[in-house]
């Protein structure tokens, strides 16, 4: 009796103490940095063990010593070279028919959740993916852990969010914390992980986010440095400084690795395609995209897995510009046919690797054809791999920064902020998409960034029209209508038909014209229906709607039932939709300047 008293006393206790959190997260957003430091704490020790479980993976499967990458070995064995990303296909094939076979949803990305749901992800689902992520790097495949790296930490976020029940702002603010935390941790590069989220994950980057997001990033830095090192970790050498001329020929690679990165983007759909056919089992696909893979890898180890390895490897030594163009081909040909075949992964450090081999092949040629101008290779390579970085992933000042905290050159980071900024441009007015944004596409949705527009698909025309609708035959007349609608009672009456179908609104200052007044008792009122053509259907959203409004320029339109029912059931003015745009846009960028 007294141990369950206790236990009644205790809980209360709690929950009276969890209120109290919850009470100030929502009053003081000061009270976000302990929480965001605590998500980077945690996503930091995620990222470090799921770096390490892979690399025991690559030993084990491989048989490469502990200390060595798997890419950057000198070979492999062929038979382990096909067997395991083969087997490890298989498995994701099974696990992708059984989920489909359960009519279990597909899991929800960072950019999607924050985009659309208002920062909400399933724990689950991101356990999930962040272990197929695994076992594709796992067995070999040519995909990187960081899609995984920051799923987990932005579900991991999201979860203690929604725990601790954040309005929307600060739910999408704790997801950012979570995937920035993680890169951060990967590239032991805190800068780079908070404008990844500032630029990726939230979407825009603003005084109340910059403090929680910078402190999630140095958490998980300082975590990955304490619980064994950052997986993805670069020491480039000392750089010089870059002239002039060098700027204009790197700003020509800007607009090369633009052009790969929109062709690498486009290509992924016919990938996809060769694995969609209707013929080819669900299950099989990924161990047929394994078997190619390991094909690949038998031509050159540098194919498999992230290719930080290589990327160390070949920023340190003398190549042949037909070795390097070889390995750019296999490498974009093996990350394609991962991510078509369905083993999961990003792309993200898979495009540093390639556009540091295309700065590095870039720098070669030019030195071919004019020596005086003479590009540093390593500038080139850092050029190349922040810009196709830009191209594929997105996110200018996260590639810039990420060159800035590895070199600690102002010189070279300038320029690299400059091709970042031509990359990025060419790329959204020649293509409009990053590759996540692009596969989003694909499957149906809009969206370019992770801008919140959840709120906006929300935000429907039956959510804010009004369902007081005033009709009237279509055989009144006018004279009839004047007497049973009164003009200061109503904007317009709905005309409808005997069939109660709609057939034309009428505004009541046109109804009752004094030109009218002679001929009131003739006139049917559907002779001055007007918007016939012109309705609003409840499942519009506010944004739709409004185009609806511009194109028949009309301050009020009915909503009917559907497509197919012309029944009206409500209507809603073009002042009362652009009233709660405004106050919805107003809400959804508040938290840009902080609290006024």
């Amino acid at each position: 009796m007294v141990l369950a008293i206790r236990h009644i006393v205790l809980r209360r206790g709690a929950n009276k103490l969890l209120v109290r959190v919850r009470a100030l997260l929502r009053r003081n957003e000061f009270y976000l940095i302990p929480l965001a430091l605590l998500v980077g704490l945690m996503a930091g020790a995620i990222v470090t063990l799921m770096s390490e479980v892979a690399q025991i993976a690559h030993v084990l499967i491989y048989g490469i010593p502990v200390d060595v990458r798997l890419s950057a070995h000198d070979h492999i064995n062929p038979w382990a070279a096909l067997s395991a990303p083969t087997v490890g296909g298989l498995a994701l094939g099974i696990m992708e028919w059984s989920r489909r076979r359960l009519k279990i949803s597909s899991a929800v990305d960072p950019i999607e959740a924050n985009a659309l749901r208002g920062g909400h992800l399933s724990l689950r689902d991101s356990v999930v993916v962040s272990s197929q992520t695994l076992i594709s790097n796992g067995c070999g495949a040519s995909v990187g852990l960081e899609a995984g790296y920051t799923q987990i930490g932005s579900g991991v976020a999201s979860l203690l969010g929604q725990f601790l029940n954040l309005r929307r702002t600060d739910l999408r603010l704790i997801v950012g914390c979570g995937a920035a935390a993680a890169i951060a941790a990967a590239f032991g590069a805190p800068i780079t992980g908070a404008f990844y989220a500032y630029e990726l994950i939230v979407g825009v980057y603003s005084v109340a986010s910059a403090a929680p997001i910078l402190a999630a990033s140095l958490s998980g830095a300082l975590a990955a440095q304490w619980f064994g090192g950052s997986p993805y970790l670069l020491e480039v050498p000392r750089v010089g400084t870059v002239s002039v001329e060098q700027y204009l020929a790197l700003i020509v690679l800007a607009l090369i690795a633009g052009g790969v990165g929109i062709l690498v983007m486009r290509s992924s759909v016919l990938f996809e395609r060769m694995f969609t056919q209707s013929w080819l089992p669900l299950w099989i696909r990924p161990a047929i995209g394994g078997i190619c893979v390991g094909a690949l890898a038998i031509v050159t180890p540098q194919v498999l897995a992230a290719g930080h390895g290589a990327m160390v490897l070949d920023m340190h030594h003398e190549m042949a510009a037909g070795l390097i163009a070889t390995i750019i081909v296999l490498k974009l040909a093996a990350c394609m046919i991962s991510l078509a075949s369905g083993f999961r992964g990003g792309l993200f450090f898979a495009s540093l690797f390639v556009g540091s081999l295309l700065g590095k092949l870039f720098a070669a040629l030019v030195i071919l054809a004019s020596p005086k101008l003479g590009i540093d290779p390593l500038v080139g390579m850092l050029t190349g791999m922040a810009t196709l970085g830009v191209a594929i992933v997105g996110g200018p000042l996260t590639m810039s920064f990420l060159v800035l905290e590895l070199t600690r050159s102002v010189d070279v980071t300038a320029v690299v902020l400059a091709g970042c900024i031509v990359t990025s441009i060419c790329v959204r007015f020649s293509f409009g998409h990053s590759f996540s944004t692009w596969r989003l596409h694909l499957r149906g949705e809009t969206i370019r960034s992770a801008n919140d527009v959840g709120w906006l698909r929300n935000l429907s025309v039956e959510r804010m029209m009004r369902s007081d609708v005033a009709k009237a035959p279509s055989t009144s007349t006018i004279a009839a209508c004047r007497r049973e609608f009164p003009l200061s009672s109503l904007q317009a009456i709905v005309v409808v038909n005997d069939a109660d179908e709609y057939c034309g609104l009428v505004l009541l200052p046109e109804l009752y014209s004094v030109e009218l007044d002679t001929i009131a008792d003739d006139i049917q009122v559907v002779e001055l229906a007007r918007y016939f053509d012109d309705v609003l259907l409840p499942e519009m959203n506010v944004k739709t709607a409004m185009a609806v409004f511009d194109k028949a320029e009309a301050d009020l339109l009915a909503v009917v039932e559907s497509a197919d029912s012309r029944k009206v059931i409500g209507y809603l003015p073009e002042s009362l939709a652009r009233r709660r745009y405004l106050e919805e846009i107003d809400r959804a960028t508040g938290g840009v300047l902080g609290a006024v």
